[in-house]
């Protein structure tokens, strides 16, 4: 009976010392695996003729230049508005959207997310019509440029304080109904929070890495504590919603008008020191 395959790899299967040693040199000596080594090299060489040479690191280059090319705005921006950079602490919610933490601790947004994250924002407010949305926001580096997102757009928006109940006590002379509520840090806007929970109604919500998104049922990715990267994001959700809805745009500022510096509230890492050393997800 002829000898099998099998029968061959069983057999050297069970030799071993010098018998294996010598085994192995013959299988690594054969001229017929030469042989087979030197066709398939042949055809090799001719396929790589036929085919363009991509490294990895260049298939990595274009993917990152697709995606800074599909970006609401230039990462530059992200980057010098510090929206990337988030707090000591993260919570739960936070963490699948942490690309690093920096060595004094500070946990670092991924910046592709955190456009990502505003895309899907812009989208679903603009579900919505104005008048059926309010927008919070009780972080004073953010009054200015929340009252002028107001102002285009027609939301009716909420500052300094946000009268508790006005969504569900209807016996208040200025109760009225909305169908989605845009926070600005759900800590400090709780109230509103509250409120709109009560009346099962919808919430977009600006979350940083000590944040909680309960509740939430859009969430936007980015530091909400200084006043650059509160604009950033009030420009977008400004400048996506007025698109979205054929809302004329002349009389809206640009970009650096929402996003200029202004003084810090005491107690709040100063743009200078955020910048410092930063590293971002791309």
């Amino acid at each position: 009976m002829p000898r099998t395959k099998k029968n061959d790899e069983e057999k050297t299967e069970e030799l071993t010392g010098e018998e294996l040693e010598k085994a192995a040199k013959a299988e690594s000596l054969s001229s017929d695996i030469e042989e087979k080594k030197r066709k398939i090299l042949e055809k090799v060489k001719k396929l790589s003729a036929k085919v363009e040479t991509t490294t990895t690191e260049d298939l990595k280059e274009q993917v990152k230049i697709k995606k800074r090319t599909d970006m609401l705005v230039p990462l530059e921006e992200y980057v010098k508005n510090a929206i990337y950079l988030g707090t000591r602490v993260v919570t739960p919610d936070m963490k699948p959207f942490i690309y690093r933490r920096r060595a004094d601790g500070l946990a670092i947004f991924n910046t592709d997310l955190v456009d990502e994250k505003l895309k899907e924002a812009i989208d679903f407010m603009s579900k919505f019509e104005a008048s059926e949305i309010i927008l919070v926001c009780k972080r004073q580096s953010g009054w200015k440029v929340a009252e002028m997102m107001g102002q285009i757009t027609g939301i009716r928006t909420f500052t300094k304080k946000y009268p508790a109940g006005i969504l569900t006590n209807t016996n208040l002379g200025n109760f009225f109904e909305n169908e989605l509520t845009i926070l600005m840090d759900s800590w400090l806007d709780r109230n509103a929070l509250e409120d709109t929970l009560k009346v099962r109604k919808k919430i977009l919500m600006v979350c940083d890495t000590n944040n909680n998104s309960r509740g939430a049922d859009k969430v936007i990715i980015g530091n909400n504590k200084n006043g650059r990267s509160l604009g950033l994001i009030m420009y977008l959700l400004t400048r996506g919603f007025c698109k979205a809805k054929g809302i004329d745009m002349k009389d809206m500022p640009d970009i650096e008008w929402w996003t200029e510096e202004e003084e810090e509230a005491p107690g709040f890492e100063t743009e200078k020191s955020a910048e410092a050393g930063a590293e971002f997800g791309v």
